[in-house]
């Protein structure tokens, strides 16, 4: 039996780094950072793998924010060549990000895997009616000033550590509410998942870090295989990704991915409420 488990071990980092290409693709084509489709698929492999029942989502949410950290920067500069990133937007926002975030990742200790579940399922719902609704906003809507932009970004903040995402299905649809360009929504989207990814990996490592029923390699909440694998697949096809965003229409893509994620929502709702 000990001789299976190297063999076992290279078969799921196969998994992970195919389901990496998988969301690297996204990623990049729509600035969402990955989380909100590699959290419910690593639940799926983590459930698969026989993993503590009541670590999972943690796991799987500690996991797709460190993984989001390396999936930003390659989005970053994939979208910053092409001159779509709004940085004065970025620079605003960023403090208030990390504050929404850290704060987010400590009070998701506190809750319950089905709790923590119950909110992926709702926001993963919420996020696909909004791309397939695409509602068109008022002509003379902007982005908010200092105050309000930096309320919505610490409140964008803690729900995207609680479920694990980079903030883009939630930035995303508000900056298109706010008149701004499709391109540059996703870009600045890119970028504004970066201090969400930096803040929620790092309080999900120290809060699993005393935990003592998580599997071998696991850094705090943040199982290493995985984190990986996903990384290196999503290296693979973020570039391409970005390209294709700049390069044809994405409503069509949009909507296909609102699909996926309701979907994965879905199965994630069976998964821990239904089959738990």
């Amino acid at each position: 039996m000990p001789d299976l488990m190297p063999d076992l071990m290279a078969y799921w980092w196969v998994a992970y780094l195919a389901i990496g290409i998988f969301v690297g693709f996204f990623a990049g084509l729509l600035g969402i950072g990955g989380g909100t489709l590699l959290v419910p698929l690593l639940v799926f492999l983590f459930t698969a793998q026989d993993f503590p029942t009541d670590r999972i989502l943690h796991l799987a949410i500690g996991t797709s924010l460190a993984s989001i950290v390396f999936t930003s920067f390659s989005s970053i500069y994939a979208h910053n060549a092409r001159g779509a990133i709004l940085w004065p937007t970025v620079k605003q926002s960023s403090i208030y990000l990390i504050i929404g975030t850290f704060g987010g990742s400590f009070f998701a200790e506190r809750l319950d895997a089905q709790v923590l579940a119950g909110v992926f399922v709702l926001f993963a719902s919420y996020a696909s009616a909004q791309l397939i609704l695409d509602l068109k906003p008022k002509p003379t809507r902007t982005l908010p000033k200092s105050i309000g932009l930096g309320i919505g970004s610490g409140l964008i903040g803690m729900l995207s550590s609680l479920v694990g995402v980079g903030g883009g299905v939630i930035t995303i649809p508000l900056m298109l509410m706010h008149n701004v360009p499709m391109r540059n929504a996703v870009g600045t989207s890119a970028a504004l998942g970066l201090p969400i990814a930096i803040a929620g990996s790092f309080g999900y490592v120290w809060n699993g870090l005393e935990k003592t029923n998580l599997p071998d390699l696991s850094f705090g909440y943040v199982y290493l295989p995985a984190l990986f694998g996903v990384v290196v697949g999503t290296f693979i096809t973020v570039p391409f990704g970005a390209k294709l965003a700049h390069s044809m229409p994405v409503s069509r893509l949009k909507n296909i991915f609102a699909v996926i994620l309701m979907v994965l929502a879905i199965n994630m709702f069976v998964e821990i409420f239904m089959l738990s």
